[in-house]
């Protein structure tokens, strides 16, 4: 294959607030042949509030149609042409349509771009006041009782802060298994409507937020939970110090030093405490 002029552009756009387009998707907008969109009305209504008139031919790509749209896309990427992918809100690929384009385009060594933007995971992430440096991202909660609470068990363990979307017709029963699977005192922010007019930010623990979940509860939802808090083995960390001790450390400072390594260790004390009864005959 010849070298091509045409490449693959993958547009973030606002989650509520039009004004929170880059100025790179505007520019994208009017000048891509083709604007490939999860609701065609819906990009051209976002064009409109943006004061832009998309130049190029507006084609659907949903869940049901892209694995059949792609291919035609691509011939066109191959022949030179810029094609736009943006889904009805925040990031194309982050729980909307795009990857098979995405992952065709590589196949065929094709430039793909992506013009960042607004995402309700980041966003949620940011304002949710929970751990920030490591976190995982779950799309949306099974809708089914039995898999939901299958799925909420798999992250009693995990440490990461966690990221997921849920309906608001859901969001009640979800927060209710999430007690019963992870304990009612897990942390957790429930983001309603973020960006937008009504935006709401609720934080508290899981038996907090299920309670106010039960009134009835409306718009976009996001939730952001707290990741497990690791809890280590006090035998475990008792035997550590006497390693240390045998060695010539003073037992307050092999205390020290293995809390240190050990996240989830009890306090000072507590272990201080531990080593002297086991010294007990």
């Amino acid at each position: 294959m010849g070298v091509t002029t045409g490449r693959l552009l993958l547009g973030a756009t606002p989650l509520g607030q039009p004004s929170d387009a880059s100025k790179r998707l505007v520019d994208a907008l009017a000048s891509a042949d083709i604007v490939a969109a999860e609701d065609t009305r819906r990009a051209r209504t976002l064009a409109q509030s943006l004061g832009v008139t998309i130049g190029g031919r507006v084609v659907s790509l949903f869940d049901q149609n892209e694995a059949t749209r792609v291919p035609g896309l691509i011939d066109e990427i191959k022949a030179g042409a810029t094609v736009l992918v943006v889904s009805d809100a925040g990031m194309p690929l982050i729980n909307d349509p795009g990857y098979r384009m995405v992952t065709a385009a590589v196949e065929a060594g094709l430039a793909v771009t992506c013009l960042p933007g607004p995402s309700a995971v980041t966003t949620a992430l940011a304002v949710s006041g929970l751990p920030s440096d490591r976190f995982c991202f779950e799309g949306f909660a099974p809708r089914k009782q039995s898999a939901r609470r299958a799925w909420l068990a798999g992250l009693a363990t995990e440490q990461r802060t966690t990221v997921f979307f849920e309906s608001p017709r859901r969001l009640a029963e979800t927060l209710r298994d999430a007690v019963d699977e992870l304990g009612g005192q897990r942390r957790v922010v429930v983001c309603r409507e973020l960006t937008k007019t009504h935006e709401e930010v609720l934080r508290g623990s899981l038996a907090e937020l299920a309670d106010w979940a039960d009134d009835k509860v409306l718009g976009e939802i996001t939730v952001v939970l707290d990741g497990a808090r690791p809890v280590a083995d006090v035998a475990t960390l008792v035997a550590a110090v006497t390693a240390l001790v045998e060695d010539g450390m003073r037992v307050k400072d092999a205390c020290a030093q293995v809390i240190d390594a050990h996240p989830g260790a009890p306090s000072r004390r507590e272990l201080y405490d531990a080593v002297l009864r086991s010294r007990e005959p």
